[in-house]
């Protein structure tokens, strides 16, 4: 398909983007089925992304990162979501735990663990969702409790992305339970120290290569040094980076959706029926025009939504306006392409079964579509 994209990106934009193509078709694409069977951890792929600097896509280039921009990371995200979704969801997350780390954390939190996450040395998780506490992100029971030197924390943590995998992890927890959102405080943790228990991986309906963990934080203890920020911020923090988050899981679900589009394009035009390619019959050419014209309008507003972050103005509306068109077009443009590919889309012999399973859950992570709605209604 032609690139008009392009000319609207810088010469830099492109190049990062054609350079995430080519890995991800190289690498992370030929292994995607077999992992998507086994649910196998794709650390040899990660190691070779980590290579080309993709898993330190955000942190300055003075900590080992590549220093992109949110643009370019969005662009980057997209291609690895055509190749695998569920390698761009855990890449997003790893991304996102040293993102946080950049925008709030100290010099010397900076030093210490932006390095290990920028090289893939460690891997990157978000601890927030809890078992009771999903889309109210405000009612988090997970306790901090000051001791001396340290913090001691106590409570669950459901969905934890990378959690089983993790290196370093950002968690919230409660410091002041009195003080409702503005009791909730950030913190940098280790997962390898006593307290920290993985307790469950959960078996999904889809990207099964991209663990999801639930962990039962037991009087583990964190330095003080550890808290981002003052006590009490923490909730403030977390809301703060939600618009990049959904406009990344719009690139996510793009990228899913132009590899449905791009295997029903390529299978229409092999497949016969009455003499001909089905692509010539009207009602297959039909339904491919509008999931191309859906997959190119989510492409176009998920990269406005990206610019407006990357300037630094407020953008929630939009980022979620983003969010919902593209996971709302991706799952019916994934069904569509299933739908073309006949009975063969149903079996796992074509990746579209894959691509279906995979993009359901951006209707789920960072924010439900009605939560989107709800934040675009408030918006208006």
């Amino acid at each position: 398909m032609s690139d008009t994209t392009a000319a609207f990106l810088s010469e830099q934009e492109v190049m990062i983007r054609d350079s995430a193509r080519k890995v991800a078709m190289e690498v992370v694409a030929p292994t995607a089925a077999e992992r998507d069977r086994t649910g196998e951890w794709p650390r040899n792929e990660l190691n070779a992304v980590a290579e080309l600097g993709f898993l330190g896509m955000l942190i300055p280039e003075e900590y080992g990162g590549a220093g992109a921009s949110f643009v370019e990371y969005c662009l980057a995200i997209e291609e690895f979501a055509a190749a695998d979704t569920g390698f761009a969801t855990l890449i997003h997350v790893h991304n996102s735990a040293g993102f946080a780390i950049v925008k709030d954390g100290t010099e010397e939190q900076k030093r210490k663990y932006l390095p290990a996450l920028a090289s893939g040395e460690k891997i990157g998780a978000f601890l927030l969702t809890e078992p009771h506490a999903g889309s109210d992100t405000a009612a988090f029971r997970t306790t901090a409790r000051r001791d001396g030197a340290h913090y001691v924390l106590n409570g669950s943590k459901q969905f934890i992305s990378n959690g089983n995998h993790a290196g370093v992890g950002i968690v919230l927890s409660v410091t002041d339970k009195a003080a409702g959102k503005n009791g909730a405080s950030m913190f940098i943790i280790d997962p390898s120290e006593p307290g920290y228990n993985v307790t469950r991986v959960e078996h999904k309906m889809g990207q099964r290569s991209a663990h999801v963990a639930a962990i039962q934080l037991e009087d583990f203890r964190v330095p003080v040094e550890n808290l981002v920020g003052e006590e009490g911020s923490g909730y403030k923090k977390i809301m703060s980076g939600l618009s990049e988050g959904r406009v990344a899981i719009a690139a996510v679900a793009i990228g899913t959706a132009r590899a449905a589009l791009e295997a029903a394009v390529q299978y229409a035009k092999e497949r016969e029926a009455y003499g001909a390619p089905i692509i010539k019959l009207q009602g297959v050419a039909f339904d491919l025009a509008g999931m191309a014209t859906k997959v190119e309008v989510a492409r176009q507003f998920m990269l406005h939504a990206a610019r407006l972050c990357e300037a630094g103005i407020p953008c929630g509306k939009e980022a979620s306006m983003a969010k919902l068109f593209a996971s709302e077009m991706a799952e019916e443009v994934c069904s569509d392409a299933l739908q073309v590919h006949g009975g063969y889309g149903y079996v796992n012999d074509f990746p579209v079964e894959r691509y279906y399973r995979d993009v359901r859950v951006t209707k789920i992570y960072e924010g439900t579509s009605h939560i989107q709605k709800l934040i675009i209604a408030r918006g208006l």
